[in-house]
């Protein structure tokens, strides 16, 4: 760096599944499945997902024998990987608002407003030092067209009831984070930033202490009613429940329900005192801008900046790596929008870059069903905006379980338009990839038009993009 020099020197690390487990560690390897075994819930996956679910559910029922299944470690995938933003989006709102009503979706934006504030809750009673700082969202528009759309977006969360975001001009944006050519943002208080591997690690040891079964390096090949089929053996239980998000692929018979979308990261060194000075961010807000091909990027708690955006956004066969690494043109694509951010930050070196997946339905809803018929059970599809709507999907799922086992009545998330939301199934490939690698090249496209044409209308590029993708 010129670019790549100098993100390569300096003890640069590439993969290690991700900058949060290299500075936290590795966990403990807790130990696999050694032959058959039954349980009353068994839940496939050791994510935010599976987590989340197998603590409330023993928290409101402790005498239920819970078993997670994890095919790696607790916090593998992108619960471990992500870039620590605990917010308040929550994909298919929009979607759900024309299926099910405005009210119904209000009632969905609700509920992930004060998921912010559970996560939050939750760690500080189980005693989980996640780095959490509660700076709010600052989302920046950087063009004319980017303002546009800017504005539009803030006016639409308002219509979801979200009262106290705030809309910004250039001066305040920059008293909030001098962002190179920022014209506006938008704020909403219901964000915060955190270290997604302390969360997940701290969420596992809780789980642990309350008696649910943790079996890690037990991969699950089958899921069936009654069943979790593994390598080592099968675990029966009357309720099944798939929270694999990315990785859901890999299972039988499930290789087109989610698409695995890859998203890429990278960590700069620790900036001194005067380079932030120069850039402000003295709030610690969670950072994102108005691009099609969007970013997002926190302070994090030892004063680096960690910012991440799409790389390499699918590979053919809906096929996940293994450790995160990520390819130089990724690194190199993240650094150019670190410095068209914050150009004095051109000489920083870069210390480490990932990559993980994130699950995408066809329709980019977020989903969460229980199958009365079958007692299995899936949550997932976040799209990217896991970090929170993971514990509410959980939570959710939890809830389901317990209404329809008679160990508890309707809630008011049983029932949140999300609930038992069915969608058609990806492309068969090539047809998938292709799809995908044209959509992003297309979003590249138009925000290049945008930034060389100044104008305040958004790239028709990039609607086509939406209509074709199904995003809309």
């Amino acid at each position: 760096m010129s670019s790549s020099a100098n993100a390569a020197g300096g003890g640069f690390v590439n993969g290690g599944i991700s900058f949060w487990f290299a500075g936290d560690g590795l966990p403990a390897a807790r130990e696999p499945l050694t032959g058959d075994a039954s349980a009353d819930v068994v839940i496939v996956g050791g994510g935010y997902t599976g987590l989340w679910t197998a603590y409330y559910l023993k928290k409101a029922a402790p005498f239920l024998r819970i078993t997670v299944l994890e095919q790696k470690f607790c916090g593998y995938g992108a619960s471990g990987r992500n870039g620590g933003w605990l917010y308040n989006g929550v994909a298919g709102r929009d979607r759900y608002a024309r299926l099910h009503g405005h009210e119904a979706a209000v009632r969905l934006q609700r509920a992930m407003n004060d998921t912010v504030d559970e996560v939050i809750r939750v760690a500080a009673e189980e005693g989980i030092d996640a780095d959490v700082h509660k700076g709010g969202v600052l989302e920046v528009a950087r063009t004319p067209a980017q303002l546009a759309r800017l504005r539009e977006f803030h006016a639409h969360e308002l219509a979801y009831g979200e009262q106290d975001r705030e809309l910004y001009g250039a001066r305040e944006t920059a008293g909030r984070v001098r962002v190179a050519d920022a014209v506006g943002s938008t704020w909403t208080p219901h964000g915060a930033r955190l270290n997604p591997a302390k969360l997940v690690k701290g969420l596992a040891a809780a789980v642990e202490a309350l008696g649910v079964t943790l079996h890690e390096a037990t991969p699950v090949t089958e899921i069936r009613p009654g069943h979790a089929v593994t390598p080592y053996g099968t675990v029966r239980a009357p309720y099944v429940l798939r929270c694999t998000e990315g990785f859901t692929a890999s299972l039988k018979g499930q290789r087109r329900t989610w698409l695995p979308m890859n998203s890429s990261m990278i960590a700069t060194e620790p900036l001194t005192g005067a380079q932030w000075a120069a850039l402000g961010w003295d709030g610690r807000e969670t950072l994102g801008d108005m691009a099609h091909a969007y970013m997002y990027a926190q302070r994090t708690a030892d004063d680096r900046i960690a910012l991440g955006g799409r790389g390499v956004p699918y590979r053919f066969g809906s096929r996940t790596d293994n450790d995160g690494r990520t390819r130089r043109e990724a690194v190199r694509a993240l650094r150019d929008i670190l410095v068209a951010f914050f150009p004095a930050l051109a000489g920083v070196r870069i210390e480490h870059a990932w990559s993980g997946v994130l699950g995408v339905p066809r329709d980019w809803c977020a989903t969460v069903t229980l199958d009365r018929t079958s007692g299995l059970g899936w949550a997932g599809g976040y799209v990217g905006s896991g970090v929170a709507t993971a514990n509410l999907a959980a939570r959710t799922l939890a809830d389901l379980v317990r209404l329809d086992s008679g160990q508890g009545g309707a809630t008011p998330l049983t029932g949140l338009p999300w609930v038992g939301h069915k969608v058609r199934k990806w492309e068969p490939e090539p047809l998938r990839w292709l799809g995908v690698q044209g959509m992003y090249a297309t979003y590249r496209e138009a925000d290049r038009r945008e930034q060389a044409g100044h104008g305040a209308r958004s790239s028709r590029l990039a609607l086509l993009a939406d209509r074709v993708a199904g995003r809309h």
